[in-house]
């Protein structure tokens, strides 16, 4: 089946729809606002139905019947009643939870969201995006189902429809990219789509293949990825728009599987590590979200691809390799793989694309769901007015960041070697973990004085055993809107 969501101004007519979602603070629902944009027939029950609901701390919702011609549902979906500081106060956790439940998997959809604020419809969008994943292979064929979804405020002026659309778009992209199983989704097909893409917008496309990796001294991601059927790359995309006066560069951590190499996981901690990509698809999904809308700045995508396969040219613990810094890791744990290939890519972004900011996310630690939660994506920064940004753009996008401390003298100690640079595994696990593994990163960005933000996204990126597209929203708000 495909959903196809289509953002509607409040003039435009929608056809067809057999269910209308109305979704908003109660105080919103019991406005005039909500009561202007009623379906036909709902006028007599709405008083009730709207008393009859709770917000409480996830939402709440009730549904009933339209009497007429072609008997239609009408569902109401109201947002918890407070937020908390380091939440965003459009409650897209709500918002997502409550479509999921209340819109119905079979015939065309309204759902309307009646907005305390206009800006607000950011994060109520991609929220709504994250109710619809793209990714399936089941067998069962439902037809094709159409959701229309109109904003009104009472509050400010609603951003363009297109911005919605594109971001919405970029969500869903994102999150079809994290749930998609290896043997489809492997090096190849990445850099494929990647490839692809980079046609459609209309921007450059490069890619450093397998040996190749090797030749030019990005010894992590070779090493990582050598032993895999599919060979391992990094792709870049750019866009170098005229007029640019600043450049970004973004890059993500792309594997494809983590089996964790020979420091092997087990039977139960392995299934999932699909989801070891959610950086690379993020941030290549946000990065044509931007240029669509229209990014004036420079803007390069650097994609880390390589699946931490194990086989008979796997590297190995004890193992010392020599990243594109220059700088050599003795590999004490194979299965922290994502800062070795993170490393070379914030080396090669600082090398050649003379950026003023370099961020890279990635799904990169299991303490980040300790320290930050599920939520929360761990943020580490070296630039106080950077990470504020951040933050505030977290609130906003509905991508939720915390900060964990940029203290590089109180984390380089655990990585110390007495035969390398560095290991690439902590000494001491009680040690902010999460922070350390930043920093891993950053020891990498070798003259580069610049600002830098480092985005741990394992839990936020993969919650119910799905993508989620997490990312999208956060690089968007924080750069582009």
């Amino acid at each position: 089946m495909s959903t196809t969501l289509q953002f509607v101004t409040a003039q435009e007519a929608v056809e067809s729809k057999v269910a209308t979602l109305l979704i908003g603070s109660k105080e919103s629902l019991e406005s005039e606002l909500a009561q202007s944009v009623l379906p036909a027939g709902a006028a007599p029950l709405w008083d009730n139905m709207v008393s009859s609901l709770s917000g409480g701390d996830q939402g709440d919702s009730c549904q009933s019947w339209l009497a007429g011609e072609t008997p239609q549902r009408l569902a109401i979906g109201v947002l918890p009643e407070h937020c908390s500081r380091h939440n965003s106060p459009a409650h897209p956790h709500a918002v997502t939870s409550l479509v999921k439940s209340n819109a119905p998997g079979k015939g065309d959809v309204e759902i309307i969201a009646v907005l305390d604020k206009a800006e607000y419809a950011f994060a109520t969008a991609c929220a709504i995006a994250r109710a619809f994943p793209l990714f399936s292979r089941k067998t069962s064929s439902k037809a094709p189902q159409q959701i229309a979804i109109r904003f009104v405020a009472r509050e400010g002026e609603l951003p363009a429809t297109s911005i919605l659309e594109h971001a919405a778009e970029g969500v869903r992209r994102a999150g079809r990219l994290v749930d998609t199983p290896t043997a489809e989704l492997h090096t190849t097909a990445f850099a494929k789509e990647a490839e692809e893409l980079a046609k459609e917008l209309g921007v450059e496309y490069k890619a450093i293949t397998g040996q190749e990796l090797a030749e030019q001294g990005l010894g992590g991601l070779w090493n990582v990825g050598r032993t895999a059927m599919q060979p391992p790359r990094l792709v870049v995309l750019s866009h170098n728009p005229e007029g640019a006066t600043e450049t970004y560069a973004w890059v993500g951590k792309g594997i494809v599987y983590d089996t964790g190499g020979l420091s092997i996981k087990g039977k139960t901690t392995m299934p999932g590590m699909k989801c070891d990509m959610g950086g690379a698809a993020g941030v290549m999904s946000a990065f044509a979200a931007a240029v669509k809308i229209g990014f004036p700045q420079r803007l390069h995508a650097l994609l880390c691809l390589a699946e931490n396969a194990v086989g008979p040219d796997s590297f190995r613990p004890d193992d010392i390799i020599t990243l594109y810094s220059g700088k050599t890791i003795e590999i004490n744990n194979t299965d922290a793989e994502g800062r070795l290939v993170l490393g070379d890519g914030v080396a090669y972004a600082s090398k050649h694309l003379n950026p003023d900011v370099i961020v890279d996310m990635a799904t990169l630690t299991g303490a980040q769901l300790m320290a930050t939660g599920k939520r929360h994506a761990a943020i580490v920064c070296n630039d106080d007015a950077l990470e504020q940004k951040a933050i505030a753009a977290g609130k906003v996008s509905g991508d939720l960041v915390h900060p964990l401390p940029y203290c590089p003298e109180f984390f380089r100690k655990e990585f110390k070697s007495k035969v390398a640079d560095m290991k690439n595994s902590v000494k001491d696990r009680m040690n902010a973990q999460s922070s350390c593994a930043g920093q891993f990163v950053a020891e990498h960005l070798v003259d580069y004085n610049n600002a830098w933000l480092h985005v741990d996204i394992a839990g936020p990126s993969f919650t119910e055993d799905r993508g989620n597209g997490y990312g999208v929203a956060l690089l968007l708000q924080t750069f582009v809107l």
